[in-house]
């Protein structure tokens, strides 16, 4: 298998770098510069015609895009230690995590990378409004996470799971691009120093 990839602080090849590393798994990965457009060349685009990075090309020729389907057939193919689920509602409720991380903050943190960041305003059209109306909700959302996990050690309560990686990659680069989390965030706070030791 080869994993083609793309250097940090890229959110979406880090998850699934994350996940490969509490998974205890190595996978040959190949990098691409996402400045310099690599991943919208004709040799990755021939193989995921969404010209995005990572995805998963199999011995066989076949190819996995999309970091949350990447994960899943890794947890298929080594299911210990289980980040995703042992039974149905663990699954389902691991799914629920995910979807209410990438919607809801992964969503409002894109949207300010494009419209609201320096760095790709050579790149894309940029909408300033539309930028700083997604910090305002990027921000929110981080406010509304730290009071989630202010009951629970992760999202999925004791589990530590892909939702958790899922989330901890969006924190992360949002801090890079200027979304800090707050200093009163102390449940997300925590949140973030144990689950980066299990990833580290």
């Amino acid at each position: 298998m080869l994993l083609w990839s793309a250097p940090d602080p890229a959110p979406n090849p880090r998850r699934v770098r994350l996940f490969l590393k509490a998974k205890g798994l190595t996978i040959e990965e190949k990098m691409v510069s996402l400045m310099a457009r690599e991943h919208k060349s004709d040799e990755v685009v021939a193989l995921n015609p969404r010209g995005q990075v990572p995805f998963l090309e199999l011995d066989d020729g076949r190819v996995i895009a999309e970091t949350i389907s990447i994960c899943r057939y890794l947890d298929d193919l080594h299911p210990e230690p289980p980040l995703i689920g042992r039974d149905p509602f663990e699954r389902a409720e691991t799914d629920m995590w995910i979807r209410r991380v990438e919607t809801a903050l992964g969503t409002p943190v894109g949207l300010f990378w494009q419209h609201g960041h320096p760095l790709t305003a050579r790149l894309v059209q940029q909408i300033p409004a539309m930028g700083e109306a997604a910090k305002a909700q990027a921000l929110a959302m981080i406010g509304w996470f730290d009071g989630q996990l202010s009951s629970r050690p992760y999202l999925a309560g004791e589990r530590f799971t892909l939702a958790d990686i899922a989330l901890l990659s969006i924190v992360d680069f949002g801090g890079w691009i200027g979304l800090a989390m707050p200093d009163d965030a102390a449940a997300l706070k925590g949140w973030h120093a144990r689950v980066t030791a299990l990833v580290s």
